[in-house]
């Protein structure tokens, strides 16, 4: 795997999530359940909302479009819980105020 620099931890508040464009790789929401930064992929499947922008309760962020909720921990979906309704979940790593994100490596 290899981290990549996302945002500083600052930017992440606990009980928020937020949206972050990652150069070269997918959009990913950060969401912060208290004081633990989870990194999922920012598309909803549903209908592609930003799950980033959407409301975050305890480790459950619900899309702002249509309201379907995703365990941010295992990006599982609760509103249809089959694989392909799952968002892709990353590793993350705070390193001296920066959040990173764990990506496959580069081929």
């Amino acid at each position: 795997m290899r981290y990549i620099d996302v945002a500083h931890i600052s930017e992440v508040e606990p009980g928020t999530c937020r949206s972050f464009e990652v150069e070269g790789e997918c959009d990913v929401a950060l969401c912060n359940v208290d004081g633990e930064i989870l990194a999922l992929q920012d598309t909803c499947p549903h209908a592609g909302g930003p799950l980033g922008e959407g409301t975050l309760e305890g480790n459950i962020v619900q899309c702002p479009w249509h309201g379907w909720a995703f365990d941010v921990r295992t990006g599982q979906c609760l509103k249809n819980p089959v694989p392909a309704w799952s968002v892709p979940c990353h590793p993350t790593r705070v390193e001296n105020g920066i959040i990173q994100v764990a990506f496959p490596p580069e081929p």
